[in-house]
This record gives structure tokens, sequence and C-alpha cells, in this order.
């Protein structure tokens, strides 16, 4: 672990809930903070599945009129593992997902763990199920006393970040960001965004950076086109670009295709996160990497109250 094993320990999410009156009607449903604050960072269709902010059972396909329900606590944890018990259930989870779901070629071993030389080094957060215990979502995080004790970022194997060597005492790196298949929903990213958020404010960091990956089943089309439709506003000043050291071939594929971006990016972007690179094909995960920077002070004022408190 870090120097920081538990920086702002655990919290309840959003808000401890009172009695709820909810309504078949769609319109009802989404006034609630977390559907209403998904559908406007990741898009309708995924905002649909952030029910967890609601105790609504999921083997219900539909939602009763005029049910009451009460909860005394919030549907989600965030903690920070403070011991390596805590972190083997972070790479347990990451293995299940990258390994066994998404067919990434990792390092193989016995306890079906995810784990590399970066571990040791970042701090790892947990999105716990309130109910089980479950860890359900986790990011890691580098921070920048302990890149500098290893002596580079993860994105340093991707990208030449020559132009972003300035910014290294104040910047943490993200990685291995994953959620529980039967999780994924926008509040559960939210709880994920809203620890990452806690973390830079408790220890006086301003930049975000890491690896935001797109799926490749298609030979690397749809990600050429993603980043081909990019705008100006969405991509980092010319002074903050990097330069991948295995570069997607956007000449040879289709780059034209009408795409929309993943949830996880389009709520990167949302929040005002830029984009500093040219797509890097990662070969173990079988993704095209986006280089993605957010700095604190660039968030977006529409969410910046609501992750941030400002």
């Amino acid at each position: 672990m870090s120097d920081i094993p538990n920086p702002i320990g655990a919290f309840d999410i959003f808000l401890r809930k009172k009695d709820l009156k909810i309504h078949s009607s769609k319109k009802d449903t989404l006034k609630k903070l977390s559907k209403k604050l998904a559908k406007k960072l990741f898009g309708k269709k995924f905002a649909t599945k952030a029910r967890a902010e609601l105790s609504i059972s999921e083997e219900s396909s539909s939602v009763k009129p005029v049910a009451k329900v009460k909860a005394k606590k919030a549907a989600f944890q965030i903690t920070w593992a403070a011991n390596d018990i805590e972190v083997k259930e972070a790479q347990r989870l990451r293995y299940k997902v990258f390994a066994e779901e998404m067919g990434a070629t990792l390092l193989q071993n016995s306890d079906g763990l995810d784990i590399d030389e970066f571990d040791p080094y970042c701090d790892h957060l947990l999105i716990r199920d309130q109910d089980t215990l479950k860890v359900v979502g986790t990011y890691r995080v580098l921070p920048p006393h302990k890149a500098q004790e290893i002596g580079r970022l993860y994105s340093d194997s991707e990208f030449d970040l020559s132009r972003l060597d300035h910014l290294r005492p104040n910047l943490v790196e993200l990685g291995r960001s994953c959620v529980h298949k039967d999780y994924r929903s926008g509040a559960v990213i939210m709880a994920l965004w809203s620890g990452l958020a806690q973390y830079m404010q408790k220890n006086g960091y301003e930049i975000m950076l890491g690896c935001a990956s797109i799926p490749m089943a298609d030979g690397g089309h749809y990600a050429a086109s993603l980043y081909n439709s990019l705008t100006n506003e969405q991509m980092a000043p010319t002074e903050f670009h990097a330069f991948p050291r295995l570069a997607l071939p956007l000449d040879k594929l289709n780059g034209g295709l009408e795409v929309d971006a993943p949830p996880l990016i389009k709520g990167y972007l949302k929040l005002g996160a830029k984009i500093c690179s040219a797509p890097a094909w990662d070969p173990d995960f079988n993704t095209a990497d986006l280089l993605t920077m957010l700095r604190l002070s660039e968030i977006n004022p529409r969410y910046a109250k609501h992750f941030l408190g400002l």
C-alpha cells in the first residue's frame, strides 16, 4: 500500500434516504438524483440502469405504482483498501472483469487475481454493496510521490508523456477501473468518481490522468471513428498532447462511422476531461486507449457542486 492507506475512510454516497414515493412513470423516477445525473452524464439508455439508489428488487421487471420504500442506509459504501486482504478484493474483481469477461491477457496466478508491479504503490478505491459488503467497483490511484518512487506512470508504457513532465508533481494516475457486471449503472460510476474527487481534494492534487479504453471487437473501426468524431473543445491543447508508442493505424481503418462514445468516456467528457492523444493499441487488453486528463478546476460547473461540494 501507499503512504496514504485510507485517506478519506468510508462514507455513504450522495443522500441518506427518506421515505420515497415511487411512481411507475419514467418521468417521476428520473427525478431521483442518481438517475438524473446518470442520464446527463452517460445518456438516457445507460441511465435506465441506475436503479441502485432506490431500494427496488432487481427481480422485479417493473416498478409497482405508489410503492413506499424506506431505507436507512445508502446503497453503496465508498472506502479505500486498508490492508492486503482488501487490495486482493479489488484484484479479484479486476480479474473477473478483465480476464474472465473481456478475455484480457493477464499474468496467471492460482488465486484468480489481477496483479502487476504498480499495485503496491497505489491506493485502491473500493465500492461496496451496502447490504453484502461485496466489492462491486474499483479504481486504483497512483499518487505523485509513489510514481516518483517507482520511476514512472503506467501510461508511460503506452505513450510518450514528455510534454506532461512538468505536471507530474501535482498529477495522480487512475487505472484498472471496473464494475461488476451485475452493478453497471450510473450510480456505481458516480460513486467511484465521488470517491476520487474527495481523494483529490483531501490531498491537494489537481490533475487526474489515465487511459480511457475503447473496445476493439470490430478490429478498431469503432475506435477510429470515435476518435475522429472528437471536437476541438474535447481535445487538450497541443502543449499537453502525448504520443502513442503503438498507435492504432487510423489510416487503415474505417474512421467515418457514426458512433456514440462508451458511457464512461461520455461521462468523462461531460465532466470536462480532455483527450490528450490519438488512440494507442493495448494488445494485452485488446483495447484502443485514449490518454485522458481532467483538472479539478475545469470540471463542468453543472457537476462541480455534486462531486466537489462547490
